[in-house]
């Protein structure tokens, strides 16, 4: 199974295509173990050439993919967007500007 691939699922728009034989046989493999949804083109012998290039559509990651990659720590949850630094430095130079101001109005 290929943890790294079913990450990429994850983070990806679905559906996904993969057109690479690896990539199908990754694909065959997470859908034979239930962790994703996907058309996978049957499996065919070695000496078959005259099948078109085939591709694997994964459509879903099931629960159960969903549960294996947040037992490996998987981030599921969006994390807050940080500023940049320089937006933060010019908010803080803004603020404490803006505090000056006021306490100059108030002195007598």
């Amino acid at each position: 199974m290929s943890l790294k691939l079913l990450r990429q699922i994850a983070a990806s728009r679905l559906p996904v295509l993969f057109y690479r034989p690896e990539d199908i046989d990754k694909v065959r493999t997470l859908c034979s173990a239930g962790l994703v949804i996907a058309m996978v083109p049957d499996a065919r012998g070695p000496l078959d050439f005259s099948a078109k290039a085939a591709a694997a559509q994964v459509l879903a990651v099931t629960h159960k993919g969903l549960e294996e990659l947040a037992a490996f720590s998987y981030p599921t949850a969006a994390r807050p967007a940080s500023k940049p630094w320089l937006s933060t430095r010019i908010a803080d130079f803004v603020s404490g500007r803006n505090a000056q101001q006021q306490n100059h109005r108030q002195a007598p």
